[in-house]
């Protein structure tokens, strides 16, 4: 008896790459899942946000500033998921790999490309969305202004595990200060791990700095920010990695306060 040929059924994400053949494929861009945020990287940086001209990023909205910034953006699941939804809020990831940060910009290069050409994509062409191959740790205020961005995103972050290198977490009492620069009254930081542990730290730095105070997942959708939450639960590949393995996911929200000066 012949042998039965086994079929694959395609992965959703190749599914989507059929459907839009311009779309780049993450199997041409991979790299370490972790990079070392203290390494020279040899990147060139802005001495100051404005120096920067926004306009090469975000050809569509001149004179206009990123809203939203999603810090260790992976491949961009995030970013282009709540373009469309907030088609007139500026978003950038930041990114410190470099095969990632160029799919990334590959990728929205080719969903830009694709939406004029598509009747379905008319309302979303990904012209708000952009990013930057940078090491936010060490010069996140270079990019951004005063009291300019309304949203920080920090998805799945590298955990680093053993004390001494817990230093090199994204959350920690020295950065919280550049993250409360950076946000305006109001604004919210969004963290989320599968690392309980991690989660833990960051809540407890969150909850400890003078600037900021936490904000349940039901407040946020109370107040409409609900497509935000879904997308920081759903949208990365960390995130959906975490669901085909049945693991749990730690959501921590921090909205930025005034305190005000005796």
């Amino acid at each position: 008896m012949a042998k039965r040929k086994r079929v694959v059924q395609p992965h959703a994400d190749e599914e989507k790459t059929t459907a839009l053949p311009l779309l780049p494929q993450k199997k041409h861009y991979r790299q370490r899942a972790h990079a070392n945020p203290f390494s020279d990287h040899s990147l060139d940086y802005p001495n100051s946000p404005q120096e920067i001209d926004w306009s090469a990023h975000y050809p569509a909205f001149a004179g206009k500033l990123p809203e939203f910034a999603d810090v260790g953006c992976g491949f961009g699941g995030l970013l282009i998921k709540l373009a469309p939804l907030y088609p007139d809020t500026l978003m950038l990831g930041m990114e410190i790999r470099v095969q990632v940060s160029q799919y990334v910009q590959d990728r929205i290069t080719a969903l830009r490309v694709a939406s004029t050409t598509s009747d379905a994509g008319k309302s979303a062409h990904y012209q708000n969305v952009s990013i930057v191959r940078a090491n936010a740790m060490k010069f996140l205020p270079n990019y951004f202004a005063k009291h300019s961005l309304s949203s920080i995103f920090f998805l799945f972050p590298d955990p680093h595990f053993k004390s001494r290198k817990h230093k090199a977490r994204i959350i920690s009492p020295t950065l919280l200060a550049e993250y409360a620069y950076a946000l305006r009254p109001g604004g919210i930081i969004y963290t989320i791990t599968d690392v309980k542990d991690l989660h833990e730290w960051m809540k407890s730095h969150l909850e400890e700095f003078p600037l900021f105070e936490s904000i349940d997942e039901e407040k946020l959708r109370s107040e409409g920010k609900g497509p935000i939450v879904d997308a920081v639960y759903t949208s990365t590949e960390e995130g959906k990695k975490v669901e085909r393995n049945g693991g749990n996911k730690w959501l921590a929200c921090f909205k930025r306060i005034e305190v005000q000066r005796q």
